[in-house]
């Protein structure tokens, strides 16, 4: 298999992971193969110290992602695909630490809309829309999105998407809080790795706490999130980048990072 016939392609510049779908034939719908190519590739993610921040995109221009191949899951790969480690398309539960980034360039519906809800930032093509169909093939949003729409907009919005199984457009989906921008399919790419590598430029570290606090935030009482803060708090503290931060402004230049 070529890189290019590669389910997913994996590249790194810049400390940004730029991490491709890619079965555009089948609007880079979910298989076992892509599955395991996925889950692979955020493993690579995670251990490379230079790769900081991650960016999630789509081959073509039809589909960011159409969901799960329903044809593989006819045929038996169900449970490879959902219930497989880092569950559904080996992404949505994986356990991250560094920020992702969606640049969707196409529809993102049903479990691809499920992998835009796992990313913690997200930069639409004007094109693309957003929904989670499964109710209308018999199925049901279990790959997150059931429980992580709500969070992610209105309630009352969400509700009717999740039911209806209809789907909204981008300007629609930033409006109500479920992306971050809409930006032309020409500068979607640009525009998401631009973002990346704003966030690549700050202390790994202190990224990662942040990420990790911010994420907990609706899943715990403030006690316990308190608890978390000063956890960080003192582990940001210890770090030679928490030296050498204030210490670039002070001489009035940029900081260099070491991720210690």
């Amino acid at each position: 298999m070529t890189a290019t016939q590669s389910p997913v392609l994996y590249e790194v510049h810049d400390h940004v992971a730029l991490i491709t779908l890619n079965r555009p034939d089948q609007r880079n719908a979910i298989n076992a193969d892509l599955t395991h190519a996925l889950h692979a590739a955020m493993g690579q993610f995670e251990s490379d110290p230079q790769a900081r921040v991650g960016v999630l995109t789509g081959t073509g221009s039809q589909a960011f992602c159409a969901g799960m191949d329903l044809k593989a899951f006819s045929a038996g790969d169900g449970a490879v695909i959902v219930e497989g480690p880092g569950r559904f398309a080996g992404f949505v539960s994986y356990p991250r630490t560094k920020p992702m980034i969606a640049a969707v360039n196409g529809a993102a519906v049903a479990g691809g809309c499920e992998l835009v809800l796992a990313c913690d930032l997200v930069i639409a093509a004007e094109h693309a829309v957003f929904g989670q169909p499964e109710v209308k093939r018999g199925l049901f949003a279990g790959a997150g999105g059931a429980f992580r729409l709500p969070r992610a907009m209105p309630r009352a919005h969400a509700m009717y998407l999740l039911l209806t199984g209809d789907t909204i457009k981008a300007t629609e989906a930033k409006a109500l809080g479920l992306i971050n921008e809409v930006v032309p399919a020409d500068q979607l790419l640009a525009t998401a790795k631009d973002l990346a590598r704003r966030i690549a430029d700050n202390a790994p570290i202190a990224v990662r706490e942040t990420l990790k606090l911010a994420r907990a935030a609706g899943d715990h009482s403030e006690d316990e999130l308190w608890a978390l803060n000063s956890l960080g708090w003192r582990l940001v503290g210890k770090t030679n980048d928490a030296q050498e931060g204030p210490r670039a402004f002070a001489e009035k230049r940029p900081a260099k990072w070491t991720g210690s």
